[in-house]
């Protein structure tokens, strides 16, 4: 083979760390978001975060395809800048000073009881007194009433065995033989009996039930806990102890032949029940409240829908003039190579974010600008869409659409709402049309909350429900959309009152 040097001239799409960068920061949720803002911050000397905030971007959708023609914007919000009247260093004490003499009395600039009640609410408290504290775990809580029961040091150990084995949900996971043949080792004479007795006073600790086997022991230590003279208690335990299971497949004539009771007295006892919590444990809370925040805002003002990003979802940023100052074109030294590179990354940082902002908004504006219906009427309003849609009207890849609407959140007078919630398939209509998905689960949910106790509807019945709308859906295509509502089946749902 001979070698030889050709020259071709041709085409290729390079990822740049630029657009990297700008890809990251558009499938980031505010959460990481902000995450990523401050790691860059600390390492990027040249990067400040300016806190006088500048306009709040705002689309009308009114005002053309860009929503920004009529636009109005908002108010230019400022922070508030402290004036001293005079320099403190300056100022000096008097060389007498009376015993009593206050702080206020010697100067004059201290602050004012409106800056002092800063971190004061408009109700005179503390900001700091609605932070949540530490968690009151189940766990923590049976050991508070241990604690306070004075028991001797054995039965305590004992009570500390079973705590330590009780789930979530406030079950014992383990058998009381696992418990004793555990406790063995350190109480060689220790007898299971021992352990039941403990037992019996763990379950009747708060929340009552706890420690229980299986549901239906809880339920029965909970219905043990009225009055022997409740009308039906009897019943009920005999109920909870033998027949659960025909109570939760609904089979109330095989319950009204075996407890010998009519629909009347059946009812009063399915009551009585039904005031018995079958999972104690989740009454005392666990988890601190999750809040979303949402990426931008959709309001009505003169008629229209307005879109604008949230201002409070990631600071503004800065080039520090003073270090990109110290710069020097036609220094190669290290230390201004160092600040060169970290200027462009500041820089280049700045525009990914603004690029950020851009397109989310032009995203956010194109689905209000098709689901304005639904803002104004509800989910029956609901238009069917599809990422390819709205690619297609802001001439994107469907792949960028799917990274912006990806945890992000919209915040409508309807909800904080996922941008993935206004995508949904369509169902042909009668006339030709097309009806979305969610409009069809919120109608198949309207037809339940209307329909009767005692003869609830059957997914054929709604199927030909939705066909008098003009909807065509199959029996399975409702039953599918009802299991995603979380709705059980007609003969579940069945009730006596």
């Amino acid at each position: 083979m001979k070698q030889s040097l050709q020259l071709r001239i041709g085409q290729s799409l390079t990822m740049t760390p630029q657009l990297q960068q700008a890809i990251k920061l558009l499938q980031l949720s505010s959460l990481e978001l902000q995450t990523e803002i401050q790691q860059t911050l600390e390492t990027n000397p040249l990067l400040d975060q300016d806190d006088n905030l500048g306009e709040i971007t705002v689309m009308d959708l009114d005002a053309g395809k860009d929503g920004r023609g009529n636009g109005e914007d908002l108010t230019d919000f400022k922070a508030p800048a402290s004036t001293i009247s005079e320099n403190r260093a300056e100022q000096r004490l008097p060389d007498d000073l009376e015993i009593d003499a206050r702080w206020d009395q010697i100067y004059d600039n201290l602050p004012s009881s409106s800056s002092q009640s800063a971190s004061m609410g408009s109700d005179n408290r503390d900001m700091f007194e609605n932070q949540a504290g530490e968690v009151d775990t189940l766990k923590t809580h049976l050991i508070w009433q241990l604690d306070c029961s004075h028991l001797p040091p054995l039965d305590y150990e004992i009570g500390m065995a079973i705590i330590d084995s009780i789930d979530d949900s406030g079950y014992l996971t383990q058998p009381l033989a696992d418990i004793h043949e555990g406790m063995l080792a350190e109480y060689e004479e220790l007898e299971l009996d021992e352990i039941e007795a403990v037992l019996h006073l763990v379950q009747r600790f708060d929340p009552v039930g706890v420690a229980a086997c299986s549901p239906r022991e809880c339920m029965a230590i909970q219905l043990g806990q009225y009055d022997p003279k409740t009308p039906h208690l009897a019943k009920a335990l005999v109920l909870v102890d033998k027949y659960l299971e025909q109570l939760a497949g609904n089979d109330v004539a095989l319950l009204k032949r075996r407890l010998q009771a009519n629909d009347v007295e059946l009812a009063e006892i399915i009551k009585l029940i039904q005031t018995t919590n079958p999972h104690p444990g989740h009454s005392i809370s666990q988890n601190h409240a999750e809040y979303i925040v949402p990426d931008v805002y959709v309001n009505k003002h003169a008629g229209s829908w307005r879109v604008s990003i949230n201002p409070d979802n990631a600071p503004r940023l800065r080039v520090n003039d003073q270090y990109a100052s110290l710069i020097k074109r036609s220094d190669s030294s290290a230390d201004n190579t160092y600040l060169k590179d970290h200027l462009q990354e500041a820089r280049w940082f700045i525009k990914s974010l603004q690029s950020r902002n851009d397109t989310l908004l032009r995203v956010a504006n194109a689905i209000v600008e098709r689901q304005h219906a639904f803002l104004d009427y509800g989910e029956e309003a609901m238009q069917p869409m599809v990422l390819r849609d709205i690619a297609e009207s802001l001439e994107m890849h469907e792949s960028t659409i799917s990274r912006v609407t990806t945890h992000k959140y919209m915040h409508t007078p309807r909800g904080i709402l996922e941008f993935k919630y206004f995508f949904s398939s369509h169902v042909g209509t009668a006339d030709g049309g097309e009806c979305s998905a969610t409009a069809i689960r919120a109608i198949i949910k309207k037809f339940v909350a209307a329909e009767r106790p005692e003869k609830p509807l059957s997914d054929n019945k709604i199927a030909n429900l939705l066909g008098e709308q003009g909807i065509n859906v199959a029996r399975r295509t409702v039953a599918k959309y009802r299991e995603a509502l979380n709705i059980p089946p007609s003969n579940e749902r069945k009730r006596l009152f």
